[in-house]
């Protein structure tokens, strides 16, 4: 099982592997929370709309 969640290496390179891993992660994270971000202006913008009209 640890050989699923731990990749087998030199001990230098697991800290490595693992900051790779969060900045994929967070690279990930921040382009899902761009998208979000952009859907909820689009939509608040489409209210400010329908208020005005």
């Amino acid at each position: 099982m640890s050989e699923e969640s731990v990749p087998q290496q030199g001990g230098g390179g697991q800290p490595k592997g693992l900051l790779q891993q969060m900045e994929e992660l967070m690279a990930a994270l921040n382009a899902d929370l761009s998208a979000l971000d952009a859907d909820l202006q689009s939509a608040g913008r489409g209210a400010q709309e329908t208020e005005a009209g």
